[in-house]
């Protein structure tokens, strides 16, 4: 790629398309010749309304989150009543309904971090629940170990859930657009 080419004496891009300015257009990012306060009154685009009887969807981070928050009110809910399968029954199920609301396009983000979003929840957790005492570092260490040894069977369960679900929605598909994507191929058509 060439950043020199001048016909009047200023630097101009040249792209591998085209050479030079001849026939192409600004940025998407560059307005028209409109003043600021015309052009963002005029452009901005109204509110979508959800129609009725859809359902909600979420962003792949999205569901990330709701797993982290969840497992993290479990947690404090298991440590209050002294059920330790709160943690775990509800991981389970929230990793069901993320795997069932994200959107589809979204989907390859949240099969692989259950694991991760499971652990940044109960350390949320044991932090919390730790704060004040003795030996704090310690006391997290050996509650995280305690916690993840106990809810162990329910994270495989909760993953193995999101990844059944996750390819029968759309995974695979999307595994193949990364791959074409990092190899440099071009898109493929959706049959």
């Amino acid at each position: 790629m060439s950043t020199m080419g001048s016909a009047r004496g200023r630097a101009e891009m040249v792209t591998r398309k085209g050479s030079g300015s001849a026939g192409s257009q600004a940025p998407f990012f560059v307005g028209r010749s409109r003043s600021r306060a015309s052009a963002a009154s005029s452009s901005a685009p109204a509110p979508r309304q959800p129609k009725p009887g859809t359902t909600v969807r979420l962003t792949g981070r999205g569901g990330i989150v709701v797993i982290v928050l969840v497992t993290f009110v479990a947690g404090l809910l298991a440590h209050l009543t002294g059920v330790r399968a709160i943690s775990g029954g509800a991981f389970t199920t929230v990793c069901v309904l993320a795997a069932l609301l994200v959107r589809p396009a979204e989907l390859l983000s949240l099969s692989v971090s259950p694991p991760l979003a499971y652990f940044a929840g109960a350390l949320l957790t044991e932090v919390l629940l730790a704060l004040g005492s003795e030996g704090f570092v310690r006391s997290v260490a050996i509650s995280m170990g305690s916690q993840l040894a106990h809810v162990a069977p329910w994270l495989f369960l909760g993953t193995a859930l999101v990844l059944i679900i996750t390819c029968f929605r759309g995974l695979p598909r999307n595994i193949r657009t990364l791959n074409d994507e990092l190899n440099g191929r071009p898109q493929r058509r959706r049959s």
